[in-house]
């Protein structure tokens, strides 16, 4: 851990400069940095500064709860293979953005539609899956799961009544678009309270994996701690897919890297989690706003080719 979070923060770093330099004009670093500093030409400043810094940051942001979400999932329901989407909430955030969409809102309006639909999916899931019994892990993943179906028949309705002009932004939401991400101060003030919340329960969170009965008898509150880590991951997922869209695979990939390279103490594993998510989200951006300039591609086309390759290459390797 000594070595792997100074090395986590210098790669965060890199990808924020990274992100602040690439796109349809490519900057040098020194450039980047005289135009955050005050000293560069207005245009190069006006790049930087009111263009690509609002949407790095929000990019940065919404990489780093899309993997805490992924890691409190993984915690909860004990499956390494779970992310953050695996419980329906994507699914209510975009049926709730691309009703807006389809009735012509502003971009703001669409953003609060998301997470209206977002948390009114996390709602749903809990209440359903509680039943007339006591809550429980199997009642909660069956019901994600149903309700994910249910979601995703209403986003091809949504997607065959929309035209044409309405269907191509309903499909960049789909695949992650950060082209709107202007204004970062939600995940950013989501970021550190939701990362505290986590690593507040993270000493828990260690014994929760030796099972449930283990870790009753090891003096752990199991249902709250569940509780906890149900609604502090929907929250995280609910912030990023309302900034970002439902952007894929950082929420698996991330948390899975970082267990395969032998990170277990959730102390230390949510925050390189946080910090590798916004890494790789950032970068796949300023990928996606450059390979093609200046035709700028779906953000979570770039997350998956990115993804992919790593995680088969570290499964490999182990």
């Amino acid at each position: 851990m000594r070595r792997l979070l100074p090395l986590s923060l210098l790669i965060a770093l890199s990808c924020l400069v990274l992100g602040l330099a690439l796109g349809s004009a490519s900057l040098s670093p020194g450039t980047v940095a005289q135009a955050l500093f005050g000293s560069a030409d207005p245009i190069t400043a006006t790049i930087v500064v009111h263009l690509r810094l609002p949407r790095v940051l929000a990019a940065f942001g919404c990489g780093a709860l899309l993997a805490l979400a992924g890691t409190l999932f993984q915690a909860l329901l004990r499956n390494p293979l779970a992310d953050p989407y695996i419980l329906g909430i994507s699914g209510g955030a975009a049926v709730g953005a691309l009703s807006a969409i389809l009735v012509g809102v502003a971009a703001a309006l669409v953003n609060l539609a998301a997470l209206g639909g977002a948390l009114g999916a996390m709602a749903l899931v809990f209440l359903l899956s509680r039943g007339s019994a006591a809550w429980d892990m199997h009642r909660l993943l069956l019901t994600g799961v149903v309700l994910s179906a249910g979601f995703g028949a209403l986003i091809s309705l949504l997607l065959s009544l929309a035209p044409l002009m309405e269907a191509r932004g309903m499909l960049f939401w789909l695949m992650g678009d950060l082209s709107q991400a202007q204004t970062p101060w939600a995940v950013w003030l989501a970021v550190p309270l939701l990362l505290g919340v986590a690593l507040y329960a993270a000493p828990s969170l260690d014994v929760l994996t030796l099972g449930e009965a283990k870790a009753q008898s090891l003096g752990v509150a199991v249902r709250p701690l569940q509780g906890l880590l149900y609604f502090a991951a929907s929250a995280a997922t609910a912030v990023a897919v309302m900034e970002g869209g439902a952007i894929g695979f950082v929420g698996l990939i991330v948390p899975h890297a970082l267990r395969l390279a032998g990170v277990n103490r959730h102390r230390h594993l949510l925050l390189l989690a946080a910090l590798g998510g916004g890494s790789l989200l950032v970068l796949a951006d300023a990928l996606a706003r450059s390979v093609a300039a200046p035709q700028q591609l779906p953000v979570g086309v770039l997350t998956a080719l990115l993804g992919v390759p790593a995680l088969l290459l570290l499964l490999r390797r182990q």
